[in-house]
């Protein structure tokens, strides 16, 4: 267990073994939590972002029949055709 010593300035200093140990380097951002007992503090790791753009063909559908292209799709014969429901 580390004991820290606060300064005149308010500020404690997390000796280097131990910000080593948690990975923690310079703007390392940590949370206070007040319990009833003290204070216990809690290393915030942010979650990394991802572009959506590099998720594509992540995932492989598996493919059902042949492919259609937009211009096989006629709207109006679509919407002149009867549902399921109606027939």
């Amino acid at each position: 267990m580390s004991t820290l010593t606060v300064s005149s300035k308010g500020q404690i200093v997390l000796p280097a073994a131990l910000r080593r140990s948690l990975g923690l380097g310079a703007g390392a951002k940590i949370e206070v939590i007040v319990e009833s007992d003290g204070l216990k503090l809690r290393v915030i790791r942010p979650v990394p972002t991802v572009d959506v753009a590099s998720l594509a063909g992540m995932v492989a559908a598996p493919t059902r029949g042949v492919s259609r292209r937009l211009e096989d799709f006629d709207a109006a014969a679509m919407l002149a055709r009867p549902s399921a429901a109606e027939r």
